[in-house]
């Protein structure tokens, strides 16, 4: 008797090793299978977001056809906690471990947003303000001339804050390192007002190939002691970079004492009057040598530079004339 209850327990053991090894291998089948997406979806993983709260959202967007499966597989292969938050696109027909591994990777989806060199740092501001996926808001006006224009990439949930303090940070090394490397004896005393004639050169000229020369006739005027007398710090001067002036300044305002009118204030004025990108600065740093002390829009986008007033005069005359 002992035998034969013996005999049917070993049985009953075998049998349910057997379902138990069928359950598992069906289960690792389904783990490893392709799956139900028909075609790519995305997936958002919010920042503090367990593999209890996405799995159920797996389950909605119709990337996995079982939960359970889900949560095991992702146990045992030990990436259960591993979750990196972002917004992710799930490629279609992809298995459940291929969806843990895009999980995380933390290579989720990258927006960018493009702030143009030039920009005052209200305008910035704009800029990211209507940016959709960006979030969280401004309520200061960063410093002008603080912030370095470029392409900024981000993930969906990232703050306009964040993307101001990257900003922020980059131009505190492009400033320190064209501070350290400028010309001997450059006339500006330090690395807040090479910054302002930075933001000056890079309103005057959109010429990558002139900037050089653009920087040397402000650093030939501030050796000589003369105005810089540039319209764009006159034109700040009137609009404090909140709006596109959109018309040519008026003899009343080129006559309005203003701390940024250079026509009346002599040297730099007390701020930059935008953000200068890299190439700007570098130039304002390290400008051409040349005699020039005066230069006028050209007709073809560019400049022409003049040595004495009464070329300059005749290149004013020429440009006259295009207008």
């Amino acid at each position: 008797m002992r035998k034969a209850v013996a005999a049917n327990a070993l049985t009953f053991i075998i049998l349910a090793a057997i379902v138990f090894g069928g359950v598992v291998g069906w289960g690792r089948a389904q783990f490893y299978a392709a799956g139900p997406l028909a075609e790519p979806v995305l997936v958002t993983v919010n920042s503090g977001d367990t593999l209890t709260r996405v799995t159920p959202r797996l389950l909605e967007a119709g990337a996995i056809s079982n939960a359970e499966i889900f949560r095991i597989g992702a146990r045992y292969s030990g990436l259960a906690s591993q979750l990196k938050f972002g917004e992710y696109e799930l490629p279609a027909g992809a298995s459940m471990e291929e969806i843990l591994l895009v999980l995380t990777s933390g290579r989720s989806i990258q927006y960018k947003v493009t702030i143009a060199e030039g920009l005052t740092s209200y305008e910035v501001v704009q800029v990211l303000l209507a940016d959709p996926v960006l979030t969280g808001e401004l309520p200061t006006i960063p410093p002008e001339g603080s912030l370095a224009p470029n392409t900024y990439l981000f993930g969906r949930g990232a703050t306009r804050e964040s993307i101001i303090e990257t900003m922020s940070e980059a131009q505190i090394d492009i400033l320190n390192a064209a501070w350290i490397g400028r010309m001997p004896d450059h006339p500006v005393q330090s690395a807040e007002d090479l910054l302002i004639l930075a933001s000056i050169i890079e309103k005057e000229t959109g010429v990558a190939q002139e900037r050089e020369q653009v920087a040397s006739v402000f650093v030939n005027r501030l050796r000589l002691g003369m105005r810089l007398e540039t319209d764009p710090t006159v034109i700040y001067g009137v609009t404090l970079g909140r709006e596109v002036l959109g018309r040519g300044l008026r003899q009343s305002e080129l006559d309005r004492e203003t701390p940024y009118n250079t026509y009346k204030i002599p040297g730099l004025p007390p701020t930059p009057i935008a953000n200068p990108g890299k190439a700007a600065i570098e130039a304002a740093a390290n400008p051409d040598d040349t005699p020039y002390i005066f230069f006028v829009a050209d007709g073809t986008g560019g400049h022409a530079f003049a040595t004495n007033y009464e070329d300059h005069k005749r290149n004013v005359a020429r440009w006259r004339a295009l207008e």
